[in-house]
């Protein structure tokens, strides 16, 4: 690590530390990404006997300029369209039935496997126009626990920390799909689910595959003052993710690959009237841990990683976001590639470590809650270790090329809308 990545990063921490105690995190739900992507999962009890037509659209330019040996850079021009019938036929279940569409600017034909992650099948059936999937989802609903069915309340819901989930996901992901067990209470919020991705019938070419998922928060303290508004609460996060691929239809000779991330932490949040200059803050410091019980795809079994961060929260919806991770022999499930020690930019090579700095800045605004309107900036200050590339027809070993400090960054602008109608109202059986 060189001196001036070393002297850069010195004084970025200060900053931090320097501003989590004057203001340390807002409310959740003022992050662009929630914004954009958290579903609500409670049924509305004012909608009984009501078929309803609720629209789910959000239109996106994203581009990453990411430079250095880490990934390579792309750009995310596009719109995802979610329409859908809801009807609500007691209070406690609620069903939804629909078409969900994927379309980026200037493509014309999209492959039909799974949008995520299963990167060792190609498919070689495409749709034209648009990635079309057909939406399903019943919930139930029993005082502090949900029941999901089908299309599960995905994404930004699970309420991830960014090293472990990619907020860009919500534009490129599959609705994740399977069940989901949620349970609310005044200390314990816990969300249990499982997204199966790719299903195998006999003889297929590719490997099936789903994740595992568990996060909870666990709030050990709350102070709320009645007469200011201001509160405060420290929660302990616990997230879990496994993913598993292969089964006894496996006719691939891959062997059965079992990986996972799990972190465990302290987090602050700290929540004031809309009125003042600082609105809230979120602080949060956190241990990350991977996993390989089984399988080759990393080429490590285990390492573990930090990650600290905090974001800051201003009148006028304007969120400014810090962080720090550093990492040894570690790889992300679903974070991008800047939380990891592995390069997708050079096959089959790997850093010695990683260090990332996080500074972004964002903007989002809500109307009349069913109109989300935003624009992030985010930078990356990169210093990798030294990179291990595999032997290839030019080096009959393997090489290793000097480590870099690089400030790759991203940027990009959204808006959703997610309006809703009332198709027809039914009368009560008597």
């Amino acid at each position: 690590m060189n001196d001036t990545f070393m002297r850069s990063f010195l004084l970025y921490l200060l900053s931090l530390f320097a501003i989590i105690p004057i203001v340390a995190n807002t409310r959740d739900d003022a992050s662009l990404s929630r914004r954009l992507g958290q579903e609500n999962y409670r049924p509305d009890t004012t909608q009984i006997n009501t078929l309803g037509l609720d629209v789910e659209a959000l239109a996106f330019f994203k581009d990453n300029e990411f430079d250095g040996n880490v990934v390579k850079g792309y750009s995310l021009p596009g719109v995802r369209i979610q329409p859908h019938l809801t009807y609500t036929p007691i209070k406690e279940i609620k069903l939804e039935l629909g078409l969900h569409a994927t379309i980026y600017a200037g493509a014309n034909k999209y492959p039909c496997y799974v949008f995520h992650d299963i990167a060792t099948w190609k498919g070689d059936q495409y749709q034209s126009g648009a990635h079309l999937l057909p939406f399903f989802r019943a919930s139930a609903r029993f005082k502090n626990i949900t029941l999901v069915v089908g299309n599960i309340y995905g994404g930004a819901t699970h309420n991830i920390i960014e090293p472990l989930y990619n907020p860009e996901l919500i534009l490129t992901d599959d609705p994740e799909m399977g069940f989901q067990f949620i349970v609310d209470t005044r200390r314990w919020h816990s969300d249990l689910w499982m997204n199966w991705q790719s299903y195998i019938f006999k003889e297929s070419t590719h490997q099936e595959a789903f994740t595992v998922g568990w996060t909870q928060s666990i709030n050990i303290w709350k102070r709320h003052n009645q007469q200011n508004g201001i509160q405060h609460s420290i929660s302990i996060p616990i997230q879990l993710m496994l993913q598993h691929r292969g089964g006894e239809q496996d006719v691939t000779h891959m062997g059965v690959q079992t990986i996972a991330n799990a972190t465990l932490g302290l987090q602050y949040n700290y929540s004031a009237p809309k009125n003042r200059v600082v609105t809230g803050v979120h602080a949060e410091v956190m241990g990350l841990y991977c996993l390989q019980q089984s399988g080759r795809l990393w080429p490590f079994k285990n390492g573990p990683a930090m990650w600290i961060g905090a974001n800051i929260d201003f009148i006028r919806d304007l969120r400014l976001s810090l962080g720090f991770f550093t990492a040894r022999d570690f790889c992300s499930l679903y974070g991008n590639q800047y939380f990891g020690t592995l390069s997708t930019k050079h096959e089959g090579a790997r850093f010695l470590s990683m260090t990332t700095g996080v500074i972004g800045v964002e903007y989002s605004r809500t109307f009349a809650k069913a109109y989300t309107v935003g624009a992030n900036i985010k930078a990356y200050l990169n210093s990798t270790g030294t990179l291990t590339h595999p032997a290839d027809d030019t080096h009959p070993e393997p090489y290793t090329t000097p480590s870099e400090f690089r400030t790759p960054f991203s940027f990009g602008v959204y808006f959703r809308c997610s309006p809703s109608f009332v198709l027809k109202r039914f009368n009560k059986k008597k």
